[in-house]
């Protein structure tokens, strides 16, 4: 199912709060120790049966998540979690499979023009299994030089990159800002759907951050919202970090509302 048809309902958000071009002789790591007709069985699935099936296998995977800032996480957590870091309690701690390693390569105030020239240190050398992407929100701002062209032709770029290695693309939107108080980013909407088609042609999988939040808006208020899940008028706080690890578990199918990480309770025993 692509992402950027899915609808959260009412009931479900309440319930759930450069480069190389690919070429037909790279062999996906991940193939390298099945069978002839497993490969073949495999090579027809969607990118998320195969991430699906990948996590039923024993065979230690390696994600690398990259971005500006949001996804490095600075500053604006106060020290809670960013997204990655949820990612990794749900995949290393609550699904056991610890030997997986979720490796953070964002870095702040980048584009996709960065990660184009940085591609090689910031993925390749990884060997990845999967490899997740969130831009937009600085590729948009005025005085980038990033036009709204060269951000999908990047995004189509790094995306054939990263079927290069072998590895299965995620694209993520960016979140809702404050655009009233961050007007030199008012044409972020025009990358957002730039991001959506991108997926959509491609066929990559997409966790869409920015449908999700103006969903949550019309369920309660742009006030409460932003108070509660941004820290500034572009960066999510600890509980936005929160809600941004939780739809990525949700678009993968590994969202567990009784664990800790997609809601359940932390705290155990007597003390």
């Amino acid at each position: 199912m692509n992402s950027n048809q899915t609808k959260y309902s009412r009931r479900k958000f309440l319930y759930g709060s450069v480069f190389s071009v690919a070429t037909p002789f790279v062999l996906p790591s991940f193939l390298t120790l099945l069978t002839e007709d497993q490969k073949n069985s495999i090579a027809d699935l969607s990118d998320r049966d195969k991430i699906t099936d990948l996590l039923k296998k024993k065979n230690p995977l390696k994600w690398v998540l990259t971005g500006d800032s949001i996804t490095a996480g600075v500053k604006h957590t106060h020290g809670y979690r960013s997204y990655p870091e949820v990612f990794s309690e749900r995949l290393r701690w609550e699904m056991k499979r610890s030997r997986d390693h979720i490796i953070n390569t964002g870095i702040s105030g980048n584009t996709t023009r960065n990660l184009v020239e940085d591609f090689d240190w910031r993925v390749k050398q990884y060997n990845p299994s999967v490899v997740s992407l969130m831009f937009g929100t600085n590729d948009c701002a005025d005085g980038r030089n990033i036009s709204l062209e060269l951000f999908k032709t990047n995004l189509d770029s790094l995306v054939s990159s990263i079927r290069a290695l072998g590895a299965i693309p995620i694209l993520q939107t960016p979140n809702l800002i404050i655009t009233e108080k961050a007007p030199e980013r008012s044409s972020l909407h025009k990358y957002v759907e730039a991001i959506k088609s991108v997926a959509e042609e491609q066929k990559v999988i997409l966790v869409d951050n920015w449908e999700y939040w103006k969903q949550a808006i019309a369920i309660t208020s742009q006030a409460k919202v932003f108070k509660e899940w941004l820290n500034d008028p572009l960066h999510p706080n600890g509980s936005g970090h929160t809600e941004i690890a939780r739809l990525m578990f949700k678009e993968l199918g590994i969202f567990n509302a009784s664990d800790p990480t997609g809601g359940g309770p932390y705290y155990e025993g007597e003390h």
